[in-house]
């Protein structure tokens, strides 16, 4: 039986720093965000703690497979998927270096729709964070959230770090996803979703009880 994880979203502990760079006096300035991406072996802001040996090896495999690769995207706020929309991507994570169990980051702000947005936001003075977005396990102990089995999806670009997100990040982390045997994470309730959408004309009640059955064992975990 499959196992199941969640998508798994933080809010900010750090703000972060702007930076205006020119690299080319004919056109305009470069703007970068930088500071604290993400945090491992002590409780965030939403009570949870990932392991330091984990996260170097997530981290470790983002910066090889995505950052190496200008591949890195993130959106402007979260979205509620395990993927990232080019359509909506604002940034592009540039760097993401180990400081003891703080992973500081550097993006570039991009030139699409949402990135213009962020940039417009920034000059006005408004507040902005970083935050991540990873599907994985949660274990709870001790009053607290252990994460394992993590896959970094994206940082994303959210609002001020002050403001609550509980409840924007219960909606979001009520889904789940499994991992299929090609390695990649496939959302559960949007497969069952699709699936029943496409209800044959005849032997529609075996289809949905097959399709009930299959959803539901999705949900279990070993």
């Amino acid at each position: 039986m499959e196992k199941a994880y969640k998508l798994i979203v933080e809010s900010p502990n750090y703000e972060v720093k702007y930076l205006m760079v020119e690299e080319n006096r004919n056109s305009p300035a470069n703007l970068y965000i930088k500071g604290p991406f993400l945090m491992a072996n002590e409780a965030n802001r939403n009570n949870r703690i990932y392991p330091l040996e984990e996260m170097v090896s997530e981290v470790g495999r983002y910066t090889t497979e995505m950052i190496n690769g200008n591949r890195a995207t993130g959106e402007l706020n979260h979205p509620s998927t395990g993927e990232v929309n080019l359509e909506r991507a604002c940034h592009i994570v540039t760097e993401l270096k180990q400081n003891g169990n703080i992973f500081e980051g550097k993006s570039k702000i991009l030139s699409t729709p949402m990135g213009q947005i962020v940039r417009s936001l920034i000059n006005d003075g408004v507040k902005l964070g970083v935050s991540s977005r990873a599907l994985g396990r949660i274990d709870e102990k001790e009053g607290k959230s252990f994460v394992s089995d993590f896959r970094l999806v994206a940082i994303d670009v959210v609002a001020d770090p002050s403001v609550p997100t509980a409840f924007v990040n219960g909606i979001l982390e009520s889904k789940k996803w499994i991992l299929a045997e090609s390695g990649q994470f496939q959302p559960v309730y949007e497969d069952f979703e699709d699936k029943i959408s496409k209800l044959p004309k005849k032997n529609q009640r075996e289809f949905l009880k097959e399709q009930v059955i299959n959803f539901i064992n999705a949900l279990k975990t070993r």
